[in-house]
């Protein structure tokens, strides 16, 4: 174990200096934000840094990445406002060109002549013309710049059907104004090469011909490098199962359950309450998620009611997916807080009382944030005010800063509280010591790691928010809290002396850093275009393809686990529990391992990021893997406080029905979606993938419609775990 520990140190310590160092080098080659967007000819000033900084706290204001996109980060119903910008303005200056020199529209000139205005076109939109302070433009491209600025003023004001944007949600015109510089900016970085490079500062990205922007020889190149990678530790892993299979077998049989006769002390029983809530939270975000696709078919409207000027899109689907980031943690918490005191064996003064804080702290962490995203997105709070208490903008960040404080510290005190337990466990030095250090790892990752979404500011860098927002979401949720989760499950399995404490310790350890040592720089394959440098492409290339290894041999893990429910019979009092990891196990290798490495190499993230082949991934791996596991952590708990019989019909029906309604929903409509928008994405430019010609034609409508398959079945299997849940939760509340 030893030598298993210094690997793992070595390996943190290793990945987190390249990803330190790839963070160093993004705020040192961060696109810059010019003093003035100045007119060549006139030396006029169309935009000021204020105003861009400015703008971006506007575009924040409205729900930032829950309308539309920016760098491909965001909604699926709206544009990308970078692609769309950029085409429109391409379209407007070739047009203009086109009418002065040959007295025709661009698309009527013959190839030759398209060609010339073309090259005229790709050398005026991509040499970059900062000079360490300004920015300067033509004439020409002021007047698409101020088209672009009309027709965005209209549709962010006015509303727009198909884009699910209300009417007023913009009618301050400074403020549209100052948005509309924001979206130059960001578009400016998309399409300009960066100063003594033949790339944008987005690496190329978006793609369009027009201007140019194809993928790069870089990132193809790693593209490949990662593929090769990803085959040969595929190959290892086998072969290291392969050879330790047949070593001595982990498992203990007991003729009883160990668990039946725990004693369940009142700090313990007072986690019930939050399973309640929990099932309350799940069921509003289920209703919020079908309020949400369906305005993707209907625009403004449900079922033909105008819905949206109380409940904009931007709402419902921020508090969609906010909701299942807090109910997923929830789950998670409480497990943690109940099983603690097994660990240790007693309960510390005021721990129960730091156990119903914590529960109030949620509540008014959960209602506080919504009713400030609220107000912030219908622009009642100023900038500032929204962004401590409104709505921050960046998808799963969405909570205004006081409530992410308010929650870390939150979660500090549900560190102390675990932790305390752990580290009495640890002093005894028995042979769990080694599954209860990885377990206090990662449940001080947990609280601190929290923090890295605290690392910006108001005027922030889009690039520097970006890098520490996938700090949190991707290290945070899906790197610290997996680690989290394996440990919790391997200790369960202890205590039902299912597995040796030794062994499940080593197994454990190991794991870890098989997942880490590509989880943590993996969290870079979210910034390939994101303002970053090759550097990026080339480290989260290679190192999220790793994620993906030992997610191969998951069949080997589902068929163990299957196992465990046929060692004896009293193992089938824990069915249901064991049967949603089960789930887990599948939805990783699918979900996180298939539908992620689709979208993960360079030279796929290029054509379908933003699309709904990422929609795919995030249901199937952020539901099916982390939300499953909540909902198996949970009946965990219940199964140890509960003495008497289930009535397991309803467990049978959700659980059947939330995976098969899963499937359906994905194989039906999400994945043919996003199937449509790549062909488009690559063909056309990715500005087409994501308009309103592609998103409303028939056959998009129709495979729309049939995600109602789907969710219809989902919908039942998630009305029948909340019943069970909230029933028997009120079972032990009255024994």
């Amino acid at each position: 174990m030893k030598k298993i520990w210094i690997a793992f140190s070595l390996m943190i310590i290793l990945s987190f200096s390249a990803l330190i160092w790839v963070g160093v080098k993004t705020y040192q080659e961060q696109p810059p934000i010019p003093e003035k967007v100045l007119v060549e000819e006139t030396s006029e000033t169309l935009f000021t840094k204020e105003q861009i900084q400015r703008g971006q706290n506007v575009w924040e204001s409205i729900g930032g990445m829950e309308v539309g996109s920016i760098w491909g980060h965001g909604s699926y119903v709206a544009p990308d406002w970078n692609a769309d910008w950029i085409h429109k303005e391409a379209v407007y200056l070739l047009d203009k060109w086109a009418n002065e020199d040959y007295k025709k529209n661009y698309e009527n000139l013959h190839e030759e002549q398209k060609a010339t205005l073309k090259a005229r076109l790709v050398s005026q939109v991509k040499t970059n013309t900062f000079d360490s302070k300004n920015i300067t433009i033509s004439k020409d491209r002021k007047e698409a710049i101020e088209s672009n600025m009309e027709h965005y003023t209209k549709i962010f004001s006015e509303g727009h059907e198909k884009y699910a944007i209300p009417r007023d949600l913009l009618t301050d015109v400074s403020k549209l104004h100052d948005l509309n510089a924001f979206i130059f900016w960001s578009s400016w970085a998309a399409s300009t090469n960066r100063i003594d490079d033949n790339v944008t500062y987005t690496s190329n990205w978006p793609h369009e011909p027009l201007i140019d922007n194809k993928i790069t020889t870089g990132a193809q190149m790693w593209s490949g490098f990662s593929i090769i990678l990803l085959l040969f530790f595929v190959g290892m892993m086998v072969w290291y199962y392969l050879k330790n299979i047949h070593q001595e077998d982990d498992q203990i049989l007991s003729d009883h359950d160990p668990l039946l006769n725990i004693k369940i002390l009142p700090a313990q029983r007072s986690i019930l309450k939050y399973f309640f809530v929990i099932s309350l939270l799940i069921g509003l975000q289920v209703l919020l998620g079908i309020v949400t696709v369906h305005y993707g078919v209907e625009g403004q409207h449900f079922f033909g009611f105008e819905l949206s000027q109380y409940l904009p899109y931007t709402i419902s689907r921020t508090w969609h997916t906010q909701l299942a980031i807090f109910w997923i943690a929830a789950a998670w918490l409480a497990t943690g807080l109940f099983i603690a005191p097994m660990i240790s064996g007693k309960t510390f003064k005021y721990e129960k009382f730091g156990i119903n804080f914590l529960f109030v702290a949620l509540l008014i962490i959960v209602v506080g944030s919504m009713i400030g995203e609220w107000l912030g997105v219908k622009q009642y709070l100023d900038l500032t005010v929204n962004f401590f208490f409104g709505h921050q903008g960046y998808e799963y960040m969405d909570l205004g800063r006081f409530w992410q404080i308010l929650l870390g510290v939150g979660l500090v005190l549900w560190m102390v509280i675990v932790g305390a337990h752990i580290l009495v466990g640890i002093r005894r030095k028995d042979s769990s010591k080694n599954l209860l250090i990885l377990f206090l790892i990662a449940v001080v990752a947990i609280g601190s790691f929290f923090f890295s979404g605290l690392m910006y500011g108001e005027h922030s860098t889009l690039s520097m928010i970006n890098y520490w927002r996938w700090w949190l979401v991707h290290l945070w949720v899906e790197g610290f809290f997996e680690v989290f989760a394996t440990v919790v499950i391997a200790f369960l399995f202890v205590k039902m002396k299912l597995l040796r404490p030794k062994s499940a310790g080593k197994a454990t350890v190991l794991s870890a850093i098989i997942f880490l040592s590509g989880g943590i720089i993996g969290t870079l394959h979210h910034l390939y275009f994101s303002g970053t440098t090759i550097h990026a492409i080339a480290l989260g290339a290679t190192f999220s393809a790793l994620e993906v290894v030992p997610l191969t041999l998951i069949g080997f893990e589902i068929w163990e686990n299957w196992n465990l429910l046929k060692v004896k019979e009293w193992v089938q009092r824990y069915k249901w529990p064991i049967y949603f990891f089960l789930s887990v196990s599948f939805w990783n290798m699918l979900g996180a391992g298939v539908f992620g490495f689709m979208i993960n190499p360079p030279i796929a993230l290029y054509y379908v990021q933003g699309l709904n082949t990422t929609a795919v991934h995030a249901h199937t791996a952020l539901f099916g893997v982390y939300g499953m596991l909540g909902m198996g952590l949970v009946l965990f708990c219940l199964r140890i406080i509960s003495k008497t019989n289930w009535n397991e019909k309803p467990l049978k029906i959700a659980f059947w029905a939330l995976n098969i309604g899963l499937i359906a929903m994905v194989a039906l409509s999400l994945l043919p979606q996003g199937i449509i928008q790549t062909m488009a994405s690559i063909e056309h430019g990715y500005w087409y993938a994501r308009s309103s010609e592609v998103l409303y034609s028939d056959s998009m409508q129709i495979i729309k419609w049939l995600r109602v398959v789907g969710d219809v079945i989902f919908s039942v299997g998630i009305v029948y775990f909340c019943t069970f849940i909230v029933k028997e939760t009120l079972n032990c509340f009255k024994k």
